[in-house]
């Protein structure tokens, strides 16, 4: 990347005073010793360890299993600001939610021209077990996880949207926990909206989406061995409900049960934190033994509740990204409040020649990759890197995106050397319900430890921060 750009620095303004909200931070920070935020970085890593907060590097031959690294200067947010993301993460959730249940039922939007039918019912995420099934409520994406990042010029834009089984939420919420405990007086100074009641609306979203008034709730895992475990476990924990194994349930007469040791009981709701082909081994991959037999014709027969729902991936699809402005201008009437990182499709000609030219200069993704695996920074790739990504998306160019390598935001992160800027991104999480959408204020900000790094994904060397909105006006 061109060493010229100017990135916006969350923390401080152009002429080198704190930006409203982080003058506590900015006066802690200066009155701090050498060693002190190394000190505070270090008990935090200590807190996750005991907690057993981790994650799991698939990458690496051994499946290491870490503890994710933690900043403890926060990122902040003031509320005012934070009011426009939350307008904006509502908008296109709720267009995109009218997007699935239009593609599974009358395909209005693939008619009328505005998405290309050979994005949609051909793309490896669309189910067609999912036509026609008319839920209780038309949600699909019931849980959702927004990544946002701001440019140098000040904006937010939508980097992608994670619709399937999201993360992070439990880093979220014992990040929270680390800054409370950690940096009492600073906290204390601040008027921080909360986070803390994340795991009882989730477990509100997931009644008022059953139709019940009191429905069995589940927490289905594919195990400990998963990256996101402890996550799994810390939210049926926090809900109160079961943590399950697809062998703890099975399907009698199209209803899900599972086994107690009081005998079966009949299951109204799955939070599934396993992928669509796992699900059931009748109607995806026969040799998943992660899910539960029959579960789809359970499902399809209005007897329990998948959230999310399968099939919601061809939502979240790369290549499906760059047509959520058009959604939310066709099916909600609006324009939309946060706008998509220019995007290249490779499947098209011409933009494929484009890329093809400047693969030196872009941001090239796998429209079905994750985790920051399989991507390509051409302004950080070898010439022989770019050569042989190349010949990747000329064997196969539908499955790449191009984006331009943008300027994420800076927050100023410990260091070994010292405190630093670091990139970092933001991912609010979406609850969608029959009458609302709720958002805890805050989200998941990760960053990119790596001098010079964009990739913020803690399977790519990334690490985690607490995200404070903040009133303005002091504590309350």
């Amino acid at each position: 990347m061109p060493t010229n750009i100017e990135f916006y620095n969350e923390m401080m303004l152009p002429e080198g005073t704190p930006r409203p909200g982080y003058e506590a931070v900015a006066e802690w920070l200066a009155r701090s010793k050498p060693g002190d935020v190394e000190s505070l970085n270090q008990q935090a890593l200590a807190m996750f360890y005991r907690k057993g907060v981790t994650f799991t590097v698939y990458s690496e031959a051994s499946n290491i299993e870490r503890v994710i690294p933690f900043d403890i200067i926060p990122r902040i947010i003031p509320a005012g600001e934070w009011q426009t993301l939350e307008a904006g993460c509502t908008q296109r959730i709720r267009a995109l939610n009218m997007f699935i249940h239009d593609i599974y039922h009358h395909q209005h939007i693939i008619k009328a021209g505005i998405v290309p039918a050979e994005e949609v019912l051909v793309n490896s995420c669309y189910q067609p077990w999912m036509n026609n099934i008319n839920l209780p409520e038309p949600i699909y994406a019931h849980i959702s996880g927004i990544d946002l990042i701001r440019h140098n010029d000040g904006s937010y834009y939508v980097l992608e949207d994670n619709l399937r089984t999201p993360s992070g939420v439990s880093y979220m919420l014992e990040g929270r926990n680390i800054s409370e405990t950690l940096l009492p007086e600073v906290f204390a100074r601040q008027n921080i909206l909360p986070v803390a009641h994340y795991p009882q609306l989730l477990h509100e979203n997931l009644v008022a989406c059953s139709g019940r008034e009191q429905p069995s709730i589940v927490v289905l895992t594919p195990g400990r061995y998963n990256s996101a475990y402890y996550e799994h476990a810390f939210l049926a924990r926090e809900m109160g409900v079961p943590l399950v194994h697809g062998y703890d349930l099975f399907v009698e007469d199209n209803f899900v049960y599972i086994k107690t040791v009081a005998g079966r009981q009949r299951v109204d709701v799955i939070y599934r934190r396993l992928d669509d082909p796992f699900l059931d081994p009748l109607a995806f991959r026969t040799d998943s033994i992660l899910g539960v037999p029959g579960l789809m014709a359970a499902y399809r027969a209005g007897n329990v509740l998948i959230c999310n729902a399968p099939g919601t991936g061809v939502a979240d699809d790369k290549s499906i990204y760059p047509y959520v402005g058009d959604m939310i201008r066709f099916y909600l009437s609006e324009e939309p409040i946060l706008h998509n990182v220019p995007t290249w499709q490779c499947r098209k000609p011409e933009d494929l020649r484009y890329v093809l030219d400047h693969l030196g200069e872009l941001v090239v993704k796998e429209t079905q990759g994750s985790g920051g695996y399989g991507m390509l920074v051409g302004p950080k790739a070898t010439q022989e890197e770019i050569e042989a990504y190349r010949l990747r998306i000329l064997e196969h160019p539908a499955g790449f995106i191009a984006q331009p390598t943008l300027a994420l935001s800076t927050c100023p992160t410990y260091i070994d050397e010292g405190i630093a800027p670091r990139h970092i991104d933001l991912r609010p999480f979406v609850l969608s319900g029959p009458d609302k959408v709720r958002i805890v204020p805050g989200g998941l900000t990760r960053v990119a430890l790596r001098e010079g790094s964009l990739v913020v994904n803690s399977s790519q060397g990334g690490g985690v921060k607490d995200t404070w909105v903040v009133e303005m006006g002091g504590a309350s």
